[in-house]
Order: C-alpha cells, then sequence, then structure tokens
C-alpha cells in the first residue's frame, strides 16, 4: 500500500496489527509511523501501551520485542510497538531477527499495532513477500522530481501559506527532492514569513540560500551575451564550497527552465501573458523582464544550455573533480555560440 492508504486507514481507525514500512524517502516513513501511532495510541495513556526499539542497538534481543508485541494492552484496546532501522538486521548475522518477525506475522496479536520500519529490506525475505501476500507492505518511495514543485505547494497551504509554481520549483531546484529537507525548509520559510503570509522569491533566498534569483539571471544575461569573463565573475561571487555549487546549479536551471517555457508558449501561438503563466510566472514586472530575457536567447541556444546543465548535475554529483572547475568548464560551454564537436567531459 501507499504512505497515502496506510494514513487513511489510520485516521480511519482500521489498524492492522502489522505493518512493515519500506522505502527511502525517510519523510513518509516518519509520517506513517507518527498516524500509526497516534490512531493506536488513542484515548489511552502512551506510557502503559508503547514500546519502541532501534534495530542493532547493543543489549537488544528480538524477544524483547516479540514480548511488547504479545503483551496485553493496558486500559485501552490497543498497544503500539515500533522497530526503527530494521535494515540493520538485514544481510547479517542479526538477520535471524528478521526470520522472527516473519514468524509473528503468521500470528500477530490484534490488540498491538507493530510497525516495523527500515530504508530497504531485500525483498526475497520472508517477512517482506509475507507483507506483500498479506497487505501489511507500506511502499515510502520518494516523489519523482515533476511532482515535488506540487508537494511544496500542499504543505505550504497546509499551514497557511500561498507559494506561486515558480517559487515551488526554485525551492525544490536548490533543495532537491528529498521531503524531509524540503519539509524542513518549509517550516523555516512559515516561521521568517509569519501567519499566513505569501512565500516568495526574497524569503527563499534569506532562508534557503544566498543564492539571489538576481544571481542566477545575472549569469543567465552574461551567458547570452557570451561575456564568459562576467559569467566566471559572477559564479565566483555567488560559489559556496560548502555545497559544491548545487544551489547554484538548481537555481540556473530554474531560470534557463522558465525561459524554454516561456518560447514554447510563444512558439505555439500564446501572447506574452499567456507565455509568462505558463513559465511559472504570474507578477507582471517578472512577466517584462522574462519577455526580456527571452528576445535576447536563441530557442536552440536554450535547448543546448538545459543539456550542458543536466550533464554538470551529473557531473556535481559523481565527479572528483573540484566542484567551482566543473562549474567554470559548465560556464565555457554555455557561453560558446555553437557547440565545437563533441561536448567535452565535465
Amino acid at each position: 500500500m501507499t504512505p497515502a492508504e496506510a494514513i487513511q486507514q489510520a485516521r480511519a481507525g482500521k489498524l492492522l496489527p502489522l505493518y512493515l514500512v519500506i522505502g527511502e524517502e525517510r519523510w513518509f516513513r516518519d509520517e506513517v509511523e507518527a498516524e500509526l501511532r497516534s490512531a493506536a495510541l488513542a484515548g489511552s495513556v502512551a506510557a502503559f501501551n508503547e514500546d519502541r526499539f532501534t534495530a542493532g542497538d547493543a543489549g537488544l534481543d528480538i524477544d524483547a520485542v516479540v514480548m511488547a508485541a504479545r503483551t496485553v494492552p493496558m486500559m485501552a484496546v490497543r498497544r503500539f510497538v515500533a522497530v526503527r532501522g530494521a535494515e540493520r538486521w538485514d544481510g547479517s548475522e542479526a538477520s535471524v531477527a528478521l526470520d522472527r518477525l516473519a514468524e509473528y506475522a503468521e500470528n500477530p496479536v490484534q490488540s498491538t499495532c507493530l510497525v516495523v520500519v527500515a530504508s530497504k529490506i531485500d525483498g526475497r525475505r520472508r517477512l517482506t513477500l509475507l507483507a506483500k501476500k498479506q497487505g501489511f507492505l507500506v511502499t515510502c518511495d520518494g516523489l519523482p522530481a515533476r511532482a515535488v514543485p506540487a508537494w511544496i505547494v500542499h504543505q505550504c497551504a497546509q499551514r497557511g501559506h500561498g507559494i506561486g509554481q515558480d517559487v515551488a520549483e526554485l525551492l525544490a531546484a536548490l533543495v532537491g527532492t528529498d521531503l524531509s529537507s524540503l519539509h524542513d525548509g518549509i517550516e523555516r520559510l512559515s516561521l521568517y514569513v509569519g501567519d499566513r503570509a505569501i512565500i516568495d522569491e526574497t524569503a527563499v533566498s534569506a532562508c534557503i540560500s544566498r543564492i539571489r534569483t538576481d544571481d542566477t539571471w545575472a549569469l543567465v544575461d552574461a551567458v547570452g551575451a557570451r561575456n564568459l569573463g562576467r559569467a566566471l565573475s559572477t559564479l565566483a561571487d555567488a560559489y559556496d564550497p560548502r555545497d559544491r555549487g548545487l544551489p547554484i546549479l538548481g537555481a540556473l536551471a530554474w531560470s534557463v527552465r522558465q525561459l524554454a517555457r516561456y518560447q514554447a508558449a510563444l512558439a505555439t501561438g500564446s501572447s506574452a501573458a499567456d507565455a509568462a503563466r505558463r513559465a511559472g510566472v504570474f507578477q507582471p514586472n517578472r512577466a517584462s523582464e522574462l519577455a526580456a530575457k527571452a528576445r535576447a536567447a536563441r530557442p536552440q541556444d536554450v535547448e543546448r544550455w538545459m543539456v550542458v546543465l543536466a550533464e554538470t548535475d551529473v557531473a556535481l554529483k559523481s565527479s572528483r573533480r573540484p566542484a567551482n572547475a566543473i562549474l567554470e568548464e559548465m560556464l565555457t560551454r554555455l557561453c560558446r555560440a555553437k557547440p565545437r564537436g563533441s561536448a567535452p567531459t565535465i
């Protein structure tokens, strides 16, 4: 089942006696566990009816986990038992613990909600196979990149804040697709802007990264003018070695994507105002700026820029070369009037 389905079960009070919560996205794992706990302990005294364990802790015996799960609730309908970090029991001598949990899964105690949480467990294990067959597996995969801005908009709305699609895309470009990191960023933004205020680019620049949109558009202008010296100077002012330049790259890619969307909309017959909206820009002054920048850049160049930026992203995340050298080479390639033969390796 999906995290949303598990949460729906919890809020409806229709809890299973056992959940295996697996996936790389920590935010979903934490959210599912919190909702299951809240539902299981509703109306009871948590101190009497809750046990929490961390797999791999010194002295932890799997028998203690099973015993806690088989304990009768005290003055309550259910007990809640959670085991975190169960991936530590996978692929080691301690994997017998997973086998014991599989034995428990065949005859679980109905008055206990046992939640086993792991980032990853071998799908061939007996416990995982049982979870799939019996329907107590909760898969917590990350969101695809294209779905992250909508998730950001929803999270902001839940806190009473409006945020433009373009600003949500900027936040995703700066932080990445890890929902826990994005959630922390949204919490900081919420506190910064105040109750029910709009989250805009200024707030993102102040709270999330010192990279300003003015810096990224300055880079776009320099690249469009083939002015490598100005581009390198702007990069030097904004570059922070602690983050390997990933926020710069993310913000630059966000700006170029806006250009590409605007130009593509114009090419299909849209008006300038509608093209700006389709690019995610709704303020008139920003729309005018985007139109001016789009006139200064040829669509074929913008398309090539996007390819170079994608290759640079891979290089920053995988290459051992200094990040500033990778970014400088990126700017050199972007400022070329035409590709010269095959693209150099970044």
